[in-house]
């Protein structure tokens, strides 16, 4: 009988715990944005942050010239066959969602294959995505550290193949101006999903 009574203490123990975890992640008073997060990032407060890239028109332009409001970042390339795209247009589907709703929120696509993606490249791959997508390229060492910043993957395949892949993360970041990043959503996650997200984000500003 006491050995149950004492494995019942340590599941009510454990139980707590977890709990007060859960609460610790949802209910922290100091995170306005507590209730829009499904879980804890990991290295969360480590992700993101500032960035020189350069836009369609040739010009070099800096996070803060860039994530002038709430922002959904894509890392990409536009000669991808599938995943891109369809990952890009998802995001574009959020944005008219909220755009419905009375929400502006802008898409930004960074190409991770500088070689290819010219300025003029990828400002009309953002154009033909959404008319509001602003499309960024660089060197390879400013779309380096900029990927590096945002903690994404990368590797290019034989660019010996004109019509090389590279393989990449797919996961979408949402930005807010002043503040960075605060969240991130998975290529499962439907637009009206997205949506729903970044507008209780966007609400709690």
């Amino acid at each position: 009988m006491n050995k149950i009574l004492a494995i019942s203490a340590v599941v009510v123990a454990i139980g707590f715990v977890a709990v007060s975890y859960v609460m610790g992640l949802n209910g922290d008073s100091d995170d306005k944005y507590a209730q829009c997060k499904n879980s804890a990032v990991a290295g969360g407060n480590e992700l993101g942050g500032p960035f020189e890239l350069v836009n369609a028109e040739g010009q070099t332009v800096t996070d803060t010239d860039v994530i002038t409001e709430p922002s959904v970042l894509y890392f990409g390339y536009t000669f991808c066959p599938d995943v891109c795209p369809l990952d890009v247009a998802r995001n574009a589907s959020a944005i008219d969602v909220l755009a419905e709703r009375g929400m502006s929120v802008t898409p930004v696509f960074i190409s991770i294959d500088p070689a290819r993606d010219t300025p003029e490249v990828v400002g009309e791959f953002a154009e033909n995505m959404h008319p509001k997508m602003i499309g960024l390229t660089g060197s390879p060492e400013q779309v380096k550290a900029a990927s590096e910043a945002y903690r994404t993957y990368y590797k290019a395949h034989d660019t010996s193949d004109e019509f090389y892949l590279v393989d990449h993360s797919t996961f979408s970041y949402l930005v807010m101006p002043g503040e960075g990043f605060v969240d991130f959503f998975r290529r499962d996650v439907t637009p009206e999903q997205m949506a729903d997200k970044i507008g209780c984000f966007i609400e709690n500003q």
